[in-house]
């Protein structure tokens, strides 16, 4: 790139900064006008719910008054900032990098410029950063890196993290001392201090608890394959088995007075005399088949007699 370019472009970006700048400061005052006159109305709808015991819907709505003040007090400082940068625009283009005493205010304006839908100037200045320093210098202050100098306040105003019980009641406290109500906190004070369960901490145990279970089942499938692999690497010799067996000495182990031997004889002559009676039942009923069948001849033949004597 030419020198002549170098400086058309060097003006015409201190020309966009300062336009955007200046579009940034006068739209932040606006949007704090409008936002002074919700909180005002917030807070009195809240003195409402005090006064008329609706301690319930006050601690709720509470949370969303402490997160506009919280957005009113980051805008604020990002006016001061826009103002800075603005005074210094010509600095800016004389130098290649950005200088030190306005790393601040530059990274608090690209960490801040996502995270104000009320102010699309700063995402346009967000834009301008971009092209002067380099996407390396923008992702180190959108993701808050250690080298990064982003004001602390603008990080704890735009967290999106629910505020401490403390905080609530002391907002509440405050409603209730501006409106001249005479408020007993003890109820909210007990409502607040209890210490309710982190859905999200049982998630996480409950995925815990199902990691190690599947942990467990692993190990038990793992060591089920090692012992069925161990077996099938047992010997298979029938000799080999036939002289591990004869190596086996009989058992003397006894059970009421009676050794195993003994109840293994007992079981086998009982088996016997089963399968004796069985037979000698068989025998029995073709026997009395025989006989229903020559009682059936006999009469068959005595009734053909009687016939032949009749004729």
């Amino acid at each position: 790139m030419s020198l002549l370019n170098q400086l058309f472009n060097r003006g015409l970006l201190g020309t966009k900064c300062k336009t955007c700048l200046t579009l940034a400061i006068s739209r932040i005052k606006l949007v704090q006008n409008k936002r002074d006159m919700q909180l005002k109305h917030m807070r009195k709808e809240i003195a409402q719910f005090l006064q008329t015991g609706q301690e319930a819907i006050a601690i709720i709505r509470v949370e969303h008054i402490i997160r506009e003040q919280n957005i009113w007090a980051a805008y604020e400082i990002l006016e001061l900032f826009c103002e800075f940068v603005l005074a210094r625009v010509p600095i800016l283009e004389s130098q290649r990098e950005c200088p030190s005493e306005l790393k601040e205010a530059v990274a608090s304006i690209i960490y801040a410029a996502p995270r104000c839908s009320d102010l699309p100037d700063l995402l346009q200045i967000k834009n301008l950063f971009a092209a002067k320093y380099g996407k390396e210098f923008i992702m180190a202050a959108s993701e808050l890196r250690p080298d990064t100098s982003v004001n602390r306040s603008i990080i704890e105003k735009l967290s999106a993290s629910a505020p401490s019980p403390e905080t609530k009641l002391k907002i509440l406290k405050q409603i209730a001392r501006e409106h001249n109500l005479e408020w007993d906190s003890s109820n909210t004070e007990a409502e607040l201090s209890k210490k309710h369960d982190d859905l999200l901490d049982a998630s996480k145990k409950i995925c815990n608890e199902a990691v190690t279970a599947r942990s467990l089942t692993k190990q038990g499938s793992n060591r089920s394959a090692a012992s069925n692999s161990s077996h099938l690497n047992k010997p298979t010799d029938s000799n080999q088995t036939l002289q591990s067996r004869e190596k086996i000495e009989p058992l003397t182990m006894s059970y009421n007075g009676e050794t195993v031997t003994d109840i293994k004889n007992a079981r086998s002559e009982s088996f016997d005399i089963m399968v004796r009676a069985q037979t000698a039942i068989a025998a029995a009923e073709r026997a009395s088949a025989a006989a229903r069948a020559a009682a059936e001849l006999a009469n068959i033949k005595f009734e053909s007699l009687k016939v032949e004597g009749k004729s």
